[in-house]
């Protein structure tokens, strides 16, 4: 039985369940079928496989078409059997915003538990209950800090933060009448000296930064927090959550908000979608905190239960109103990131980054030894880098997707942006080097 841990039996579950019929071993169900016609041999059974290696053999029926090398973003985590089997239940699919908590607490219960993990992972205080995506949980961030500032109305974005959130951020800053400034880039990073001069001129509500950022570069964000604090403003850090089982939180960095896309906690690419943006902040900062922050608290017989806390119902359904509008489908997103933090565990998490980070680094180097690429930046990156092309890169980028591969995000100018995840096998990576030296 040890050797089989998935069985669902025990040796004493066997043993009772033998006693209860009387037989003394599993060999005498067996008793009635004539020896000569038994097998004794041994099963020609293929060694025991991971369930990515079994999905894998079964003709790649859980994977893409193409092997993915693209992040920016996205990226192509593996994703436990089980999330997928747990979220798919018609209680969670057809569960509707938890208004009413005497109905709702498997509902309240979970978002409870996803804000928890949500905060331990970032190293903030408080989460609230799921954004949209990354993108517009960095222009609520963003809304955050002009909320609670006084008067000013102005704040500094990071020339290098992803383009696409920072589009989505210049939409929302429009509208909200928020005035955005761009700091300067520096060899790839977030240029400090370029923000303090941009500080010194006043009136900054909140300073917007990334890491790893748009390059994959892994910024050194010491002393940002106190500079941006010293001009009364709000330091705001978007993140890889993945990334933070061994990076430095924004927590550490001593950010106020923290926020960014949830997709890299197992949820699958699915061509672009559904997501999930999370949203995390200091205790200070919890009233101006948009969407549902579910809380915890004891009903009238002293038992655990959980509640809608900190808002009002109408924030959710008045548009001109609210402080952000939520629809049911992210409470089912923070329910798949839940599950799969939950089977994973601390020291799954920490493997998926460890595994991630290597191969990163041994594909960056082997394709840099080609001659045909080589480093955008020297800095430092996690899982995901930007290389220059030495050649015709969309000739390259075709010559790969027929070859069953896409290499990464073209970002202009010859340079391509590449993520490795764990699920990214050597062979596959060795395909990608030859494709590179053709």
């Amino acid at each position: 039985m040890e050797q089989f841990k998935y069985f669902p039996h025990t040796e004493e579950d066997v043993r009772q369940m033998l006693e209860r019929i009387g037989v003394k071993s599993v060999d005498d169900l067996f008793a009635d079928v004539p020896g000569e016609i038994r097998f004794r041999g041994e099963y020609e059974l293929p060694a025991a496989m991971s369930e990515e290696e079994i999905r894998r053999r079964f003709g790649g029926l859980d994977t893409w078409p193409l092997v993915c090398f693209a992040g920016a973003g996205c990226y192509d985590h593996y994703t436990p059997a089980l999330v997928t089997s747990l979220v798919s239940r018609s209680e969670y699919l057809t569960s509707y915003t938890p208004y009413q908590a005497e109905i709702s607490q498997g509902t309240l219960h979970y978002i409870f538990e996803y804000q928890t993990m949500m905060a331990r992972l970032t190293g903030m205080d408080v989460s609230n209950a799921s954004m949209y995506d990354g993108s517009t949980a960095t222009a609520e961030a963003m809304l955050m800090a002009v909320n609670s500032a006084k008067k000013a109305r102005r704040v500094l974005v990071s020339a290098t933060i992803d383009p696409d959130v920072r589009a989505v951020v210049d939409t929302y800053a429009h509208y909200h009448g928020v005035e955005l400034q761009t700091i300067a880039a520096d060899e790839g990073e977030t240029s400090r000296d370029d923000l303090r001069r941009l500080l010194s001129e006043g009136g900054v509500a909140g300073v917007i930064v990334q890491t790893p950022n748009q390059f994959g570069i892994v910024e050194d964000l010491t002393g940002f927090a106190d500079d941006t604090h010293d001009a009364k403003a709000l330091f705001i850090v978007n993140t890889v959550p993945s990334d933070l089982a061994l990076l430095k939180t924004p927590g550490e960095w001593g950010a106020d908000i923290a926020c960014g896309d949830g997709q890299s906690l197992g949820i699958p690419m699915s061509f672009g979608g559904p997501s999930v943006g999370f949203l995390c902040c200091t205790d200070k900062l919890i009233r101006k905190m948009p969407g549902r922050i579910v809380g915890q608290t004891l009903d009238s017989r002293g038992q655990r239960a959980f509640a809608l806390t900190l808002q009002a119902r109408e924030q959710h359904i008045r548009r001109q109103k609210a402080t952000s509008n939520i629809c049911s489908n992210q409470s089912l997103m923070a329910l798949f990131v839940t599950i799969y933090l939950a089977v994973m565990g601390k020291q799954g998490l920490r493997e998926v980054a460890s595994r991630s980070y290597k191969s990163a680094h041994w594909l960056h180097d082997e394709l840099v030894k080609t001659g045909r690429f080589k480093p955008l930046f020297s800095k430092p990156f996690f899982n995901e880098f930007t290389l220059q092309y030495d050649g015709d890169l969309e000739s390259f980028y075709a010559r790969c997707t027929e070859a069953g591969l896409l290499p990464g995000v073209m970002s202009g100018d010859g340079a391509l942006t590449i993520a490795v995840t764990e699920r990214r096998t050597l062979e596959e990576m060795e395909r990608l080097i030859e494709e590179a030296k053709r």
